[in-house]
């Protein structure tokens, strides 16, 4: 269970006892009683200092000289300023620097407005990349779908499969290939819109009726030109609404790229759960949905605008 939810399980009677990390905030909150593992239940934990070989000698023996400085009682202490009472990570952090070394430091903290339009840049990057690659993907792919109805099932059943995926399987699948990130994040939204566009063109051009077809071959229009000008403005509102829906999944989905250190609004969830701020995660939550309401306003928009009154009707 996760610990939050364990925490809460304990305050209301529901669960008599549950694993913890040493440090948690919840232990001195809740005044709880931490049992000895002394029949090795649980795998051991201990922090670690983790940096890249090239890293400079003097910033080796800085982190060192962390070692052991902290005991358990005051990271609890400190883990709970954050939890109960609100204050900001790099505020402690800068306390605990100037009260144990005497190095004094400007605790640096954003405010809300700059949080937030921070990560909304995190997250049209990463709606946006993906976006445009399965776009360029998918439209061929729908296309070629519907000119041969054979391998086309293959192509829709393909991405079917990857539809049924759990977006948080995709992306713990990616992080051996491509590591954490932003890069298994855009990989995993890139194959999630594969679908509605792949289903949106395929639909739209297999509806077109078929003496609409025959004109154009009675114009004798070779099959490049007949696609430009006939048959895909005629399939354009559906190819639309298709590229709409995945974009919207996108916005969505994009929420979980946090999880694996890809930023966007799904940061702010999941610091807010964290940290048990609802302000935090509305902080996340909010934007996300209007970000997802304007996306789907902006297509609207590009419809009227690329569609003719008589297609739309």
């Amino acid at each position: 269970m996760d610990h939050q939810l364990a925490y809460r399980a304990l305050r209301s009677g529901n669960i008599a006892a549950t694993d913890l990390y040493s440090t948690d905030p919840e232990i001195q909150a809740a005044d709880l009683v931490v049992l000895d593992d002394d029949r090795r239940a649980f795998p051991r934990y201990d922090a670690m200092l983790l940096y890249r070989a090239v890293l400079p000698e003097p910033a080796v023996r800085a982190l060192a000289s962390l070692e052991g400085t902290i005991p358990a009682q005051e990271m609890i202490a400190m883990n709970a300023r954050a939890l109960l009472d609100h204050v900001p990570e790099a505020q402690i952090a800068s306390d605990f620097l100037r009260t144990r070394f005497g190095v004094a430091s400007e605790a640096k903290s954003l405010g809300a407005p700059q949080r937030i339009w921070r990560r909304t840049l995190e997250h049209l990057f990463l709606v946006a990349v993906s976006l445009a690659a399965a776009i360029a993907l998918a439209v061929p792919l729908g296309i070629l779908a519907w000119r041969r109805p054979r391998l086309g099932q293959t192509i829709l059943t393909l991405a079917g499969v990857i539809q049924t995926i759990p977006s948080l399987a995709l992306l713990v699948f990616m992080i051996p290939l491509l590591g954490i990130g932003a890069g298994p994040a855009i990989v995993a939204l890139f194959l999630y819109s594969l679908l509605p566009i792949l289903r949106g063109t395929h639909s739209g051009l297999t509806g077109i009726a078929p003496e609409l077809l025959e004109s154009a071959q009675a114009l004798g229009l070779p099959p490049g030109a007949a696609l430009r000008r006939i048959e895909l403005p005629l399939a354009a509102p559906s190819v639309l609404s298709g590229i709409k829906t995945a974009a919207v999944i996108d916005v969505g989905t994009a929420t979980l790229g946090a999880l694996i250190g890809a930023g966007g609004y799904g940061q702010s969830i999941l610091t807010g759960i964290r940290l048990a701020d609802t302000g935090l995660i509305l902080e996340g939550a909010i934007p996300a949905g209007v970000l997802a309401l304007a996306v789907q306003g902006l297509f609207d928009v590009l419809e009227r605008l690329l569609v003719p009154n008589g297609l739309r009707s």
